[in-house]
């Protein structure tokens, strides 16, 4: 398999499939992660779940996944909250051609804001704490620049300043930080990067080729 539509009629037929089965609390989405990272979605199933619409674009675990940080990018069963206050119960599956090379994912969103709700109202009843676990935090962006800017504040508070104040060691690990997010995998993110920096063209790559030669050994 080269791309994502020589299967899709199967993907078509386990969309529909999920679609029916969960209803419309829960959303389903077809990324084409071959595409420009700002309109990844070619289907998407109650797409009112996080307000996306096809042609819209993929979340900050996906840019990491396709920057290869993490070894295996399928997650299943972690939970999200969303900009809007909605917590979803969530799962991401990567699909790869021949060659090992990631080209698209399905993900499901499954809207559990309503029986959290009714759960905490029963731990406040049966008055039992249980064990908080943690997850990894997926943000569902309509575009690029929303993920950009959450990358950035990020970023800024790894370091524990705002990108304006930052030194050349500061910005650096902030360069890193965003290399290891996959940041620099959307168009034209260099540019804002170097503007919220006030460093050059010249300096970024400089930063970049030194960092990524020191992750190499």
């Amino acid at each position: 398999m080269k791309t994502i539509y020589e299967m899709w009629d199967v993907w078509q037929n386990v969309m529909d499939m999920l679609q029916n089965q969960f209803g419309d609390s829960c959303e389903i989405v077809l990324h084409d992660l071959t595409r420009d990272y700002n309109h990844t979605i070619v289907d998407i199933r109650n797409g009112h779940i996080t307000g996306r619409k096809i042609g819209g674009c993929g979340s900050n675990l996906g840019l990491e996944v396709l920057s290869g940080t993490v070894d295996n990018g399928n997650r299943y069963n972690y939970i999200v909250h969303t900009r809007d206050g909605k917590i979803l119960r969530s799962s991401s599956m990567y699909i790869k051609d021949d060659n090992n090379r990631t080209i698209g994912s399905i993900c499901i969103n499954l809207d559990i804001t309503n029986t959290v709700k009714f759960e905490e109202f029963l731990k406040s009843y049966n008055q039992y704490e249980m064990k908080e676990q943690e997850h990894p935090v997926e943000i569902f962006a309509d575009n690029v620049g929303q993920l950009l800017d959450y990358l950035f504040a990020e970023g800024e508070r790894l370091i524990g300043k705002p990108a304006a104040e930052m030194n050349r060691e500061e910005k650096m690990q902030f360069i890193a930080f965003l290399d290891q997010k996959g940041a620099f995998l959307i168009t034209k993110s260099g540019q804002r990067v170097m503007e919220l920096l006030q460093i050059s063209k010249y300096t970024l790559y400089n930063y970049l080729d030194t960092i990524r030669a020191k992750s190499e050994t």
